[in-house]
């Protein structure tokens, strides 16, 4: 049945994701939804949720990890609301939406908790009066908003188009935005404000509502695990012992033991971090022992593991002092001896069969509590009415079920592709790899690997993308290529690059169809939720199997999946390493009109071809060009079952 909040005419499946999606609300279940890319899932879901929620008097909370996400999010609904009343708002953190933050680059490093104290203290400067008083907090508290609720009311607007609507006026957007949320039927919100257990409470209070009355969508959900287990990790490195020696340097260096001083223990536990290096560090991680930093602490010390605990409660109370301090400034309420004891005092309760406990060296020296059980941030799940879990990229549906604790009734369900099957063509090459033992051991198989995108890159004249494993990898191996063969425009997805840059390179990129090459990374920004559809790209070039790096942390997730599951393997290396090539390849094809062909350089394939339905090449370039001229020889019924295969596999 199609819904009359649908504002589209519907392609086959979307009929039945609909119904997916309004039965799991009405039986208050959980639904972990894989649906290919283009499908339409945004506006399908948001339909039935909707209708269920306006009927029932629940409200939809719409989670998504990025903010282009989001916008699709307010964009959809604003083809829906051309067919049924809805209000919808798109709220981000303060970061995001505080002029104050946006403007001042100290209070935009700071964290939630530490904005709220700032934002606390700045409004109740404006009860007082005082001149150094938040003025758009003021403004906003004191001008008719009738004009600005009429406006979001009407537009739908985006969050940054919010933002800037409110800025030009001289109004605070976030203080705003929360007074919508009441009234709002779906709040669209990055992930945080839900998985974060002290934004969380603060949302729903916003909402007026409580976790029971929420139906909850998870968008592009394979994230998901990954996110939960970053979010409940935690890190001490030099830089913070190293500030936090400065800060003792400005607010003074009290007693926290006999003969103890505050300094003296930072001291200590940098000196601990040192040697646990030299000791434990292997490439870029180790695993150590479970009381070996406790036990480090007491020996220099001379304290007994109570005499440390009342060492960490002396700094703990040394930093909430600092941090008042720092708030009745107006600065960002911060202080790095609270983040230090608060990190160690955490370390002494870990649980070993949920966390282990690295040293690791990334960019800096740090201590890592790293969380094994993603189901830990996402408990509260369990509390909403229900919730919808969906991706073009979710199998095997049950290990995600499972990672994330859902009950094992939750309902798993997989929506094919309505676009023609023969569009997509999914090949690999099994004459080179880039595993480390091989591709070392064998000087020309980087070459190989080079020539192989070469060729493609100067036969085939459509838009291309190359995805590698590692910004290392391509750093060795894009170097190796004819790049600017043809005349193409060449562009590279760079590490941390900030948002406008990132933004400009894709479209950069999507301006040049046809003659367009951009090296990305597998699991990175490009792969990740951005549409190229059309003739925008044509070509994915997978350079390597993105299988997780083996590192300590990355071997004590897969001993943990073993232990939980008894499949780990299957769990921590395949099933999140099959998801970043779905990713990939899921560019390709964003309409019924699109046509591409993806090639993994990479003989591993194998293990996967099942799964992606991919065949063997030996000639990548000539097979892509005789799938686009919509012939190949003594092949052409044999690429049409492919690619029907791979669609149904998709």
């Amino acid at each position: 049945m199609v819904l009359s909040g649908f504002p589209y005419q519907p392609r086959p499946g979307q009929e039945r994701l609909m119904d997916l999606v309004s039965s799991a609300c009405e039986y208050r279940a959980h639904l972990v939804l894989e649906s290919g890319t283009g499908t339409g899932k945004t506006v399908c879901v948001l339909c039935a949720a909707l209708e269920f929620c306006k009927r029932r008097g629940k409200k939809l909370l719409y989670v998504t990890r990025t903010n282009s996400q989001q916008r699709q999010v307010m964009l959809e609904l604003r083809e829906i609301s051309e067919r049924m009343p809805v209000f919808g708002v798109a709220i981000q953190g303060r970061r995001n939406m505080c002029p104050l933050a946006r403007s001042d680059p100290e209070l935009s490093n700071g964290n939630p908790e530490e904005l709220s104290k700032v934002c606390s203290e700045r409004k109740a400067r404006v009860v007082k009066g005082d001149e150094d008083a938040c003025r758009y907090y003021a403004a906003t508290v004191s001008e008719d908003l009738q004009p600005v609720m009429k406006y979001s009311r009407e537009e739908l607007p985006t969050a940054e188009e919010f933002s800037a609507h409110c800025i030009d006026r001289g109004l605070c957007p976030y203080e705003i935005c929360k007074m919508h949320v009441p009234a709002a039927d779906v709040v669209a919100a990055p992930y945080i404000m839900f998985f974060d257990g002290f934004i969380r409470h603060a949302l729903m209070d916003w909402m007026a509502c409580t976790l029971q009355d929420i139906v909850l969508v998870v968008d592009e959900a394979h994230n998901l695990p990954w996110y939960a287990r970053e979010l409940e990790s935690a890190m001490l490195g030099e830089h913070t012992l190293r500030l936090s020696e400065a800060e003792i340097d400005e607010f003074g260096d009290p007693e926290v033991a006999e003969g103890i001083s505050l300094r003296d223990f930072i001291l200590m536990t940098h000196e601990v971090l040192d040697k646990t290096v030299e000791e434990y560090l292997i490439d870029e991680d180790g695993i150590i022992p479970q009381s070996h930093l406790e036990e480090e602490l007491m020996f220099r010390t001379h304290l007994t593991s109570r005499g440390v605990s009342g060492v960490l409660s002396q700094a703990n109370q040394f930093g909430e002092m600092v941090r008042d301090h720092r708030k009745l400034e107006g600065r960002l309420p911060r202080s790095y001896v609270h983040g230090a004891s608060g990190f160690l005092t955490f370390w002494q309760t870990l649980d070993e069969a949920e966390y282990v406990k690295l040293i690791t060296k990334y960019e800096v020296k740090a201590f890592e509590a790293y969380c094994l059980d993603s189901s830990i941030a996402c408990k509260p799940i369990a509390e909403c009415h229900s919730s919808i879990h969906m991706s073009g990229t979710l199998k095997p549906l049950d290990e995600y079920r499972d990672s994330v604790g859902l009950p094992r009734d939750a309902r798993l369900a997989v929506v094919p592709s309505p676009f023609p099957p023969e569009n997509r063509l999914v090949l690999y090459a099994d004459d080179v790899t880039t595993k480390y033992e091989d591709i070392e051991r064998d000087e020309k198989m980087a070459d190989r690997i080079g020539e192989h995108i070469s060729n493609i890159v100067s036969g085939v004249q459509r838009s291309t993308i190359v995805f590698y494993p590692s910004y290392a990898t391509m750093e060795r191996l894009a170097p190796r290529t004819r790049m600017s063969s043809g005349g193409r425009r060449v562009l590279f997805e760079r590490r941390d690059m900030e948002q406008g840059d990132f933004m400009k390179v894709v479209g950069d990129f999507k301006g040049a169809p046809g003659t367009a090459l951009l090296h990305a990374i597998s699991g990175g920004r490009v792969s990740e939720g951005i549409d190229f559809p059309g003739e925008e790209m044509e070509v994915a070039v997978i350079a390597g199997i993105p299988y997780p790096k083996p590192t300590a942390k990355q071997r004590a997730f897969q001993h943990f999946c073993e232990l939980r599951f008894g499949d780990g393997w299957e769990r921590a290396v395949k099933a999140p390493t099959t998801r970043k090539l779905q990713q990939a390849i899921g560019r390709l094809i964003r309409s019924e009109t699109d046509r591409g062909v993806a090639v993994i350089l990479d003989k591993r394939a194998v293990h996967f071809s099942e799964s992606l339905s991919a065949r063997k090449t030996s000639a990548p370039a000539e097979d892509i060009e005789a799938f686009f001229a919509g012939s190949c020889p003594g092949h052409a019924e044999e690429l049409a079952v492919i690619a029907r295969r791979n669609m149904r596999g998709a």
